[in-house]
């Protein structure tokens, strides 16, 4: 199968090219540099040079705080950006297997957001992933919603915590937010999995285990063979500054449509976190 990930430039995207080769598909990684998703021309020439079975569109612009302050350049990366390569892949008969976000969600919900749950996005992140969202054609294409993502490359909370931790002595962080951190290499496997599989439809894909910022920061230290007491815990409300993007206090992703179709979900969030953080302190 030839599969294009666009975005290949980001945490996810390395991953996923990586995946797609590891599973033996002929894949081409396309960078910001390699392709502007938002010039429909460029989305368009590129898919008719490149002819590809599934387009895995990972592009976004993920700045939730800088998306709050410029709601047009948001909804053109992330809405308009993925109407052009849907369209362009109606053209060369692909499939689009499209990277959307918790942030779709409001965090209102006492449990896990399933994948049948009305979306009802806060941020302007939020509303611009959904718009990408609404683009395609589910009968066909494929939505996977990640969340709090981590990993090797591009910038994450991983990264900025052990930052902080050579830096500070206290490390402060919300305990009333919770949803499930997610491992770049783990998520990759499993899109690509469902890419090759041609699984259509919603499908939420997050590591197993469940915690608030406060706590994830916390299982980061004890990785790390840092002490954990060093980490606080603050209320949202008493951020100082106040984030400009409201977050979803409850950003849970229940795998229901794993489950469902028999795929093994991924590993527990501490297994790739002990993988992960002995590779960024090397």
């Amino acid at each position: 199968m030839k599969i294009v990930v666009t975005g290949a430039g980001g945490q996810l995207g390395h991953e996923l090219v990586d995946a797609a080769s590891v599973q033996g598909h002929q894949v081409r990684g396309l960078t910001r540099a390699d392709l502007d998703v938002t010039d429909s021309a460029a989305v368009r020439a590129t898919m008719q040079r490149e002819k590809p079975d599934v387009i895995v569109h990972a592009a976004a612009w993920t700045a939730v705080d800088a998306c709050e302050s410029d709601r047009d350049k948001a909804f053109l990366c992330n809405g308009t950006a993925t109407d052009f390569v849907a369209a362009a892949a109606r053209e060369v008969g692909a499939r689009v297997v499209y990277i959307s976000t918790d942030y779709v969600f409001d965090g209102k919900k006492p449990t896990p957001y399933v994948e049948s749950d009305v979306p009802n996005p806060q941020s302007v992140y939020g509303a611009s992933k959904l718009a990408g969202e609404q683009a395609l054609d589910t009968s066909r294409d494929t939505i996977v919603r990640i969340s709090w993502v981590c990993g090797f490359h591009g910038a994450n909370m991983v990264k900025t915590i052990l930052r902080i931790a050579a830096q500070q002595q206290t490390l402060t962080f919300v305990d009333d937010q919770i949803g499930n951190p997610t491992f770049a290499d783990d998520a990759a496997r499993m899109i690509m999995r469902l890419a090759g599989e041609q699984r259509a439809g919603v499908w939420h894909v997050t590591n197993q285990g469940s915690v608030s910022w406060y706590e994830f920061t916390r299982e980061v230290m004890r990785a790390a063979g840092h002490d954990v007491s060093r980490v606080k815990p603050v209320k949202t409300r008493d951020l100082v500054p106040p984030r400009p993007a409201p977050r979803p206090a409850n950003s849970m992703l229940d795998n229901q449509a794993l489950r469902e179709a028999r795929i093994p979900l991924l590993d527990h969030f501490r297994v790739p976190l002990d993988r992960l953080v002995p590779r960024l302190q090397g």
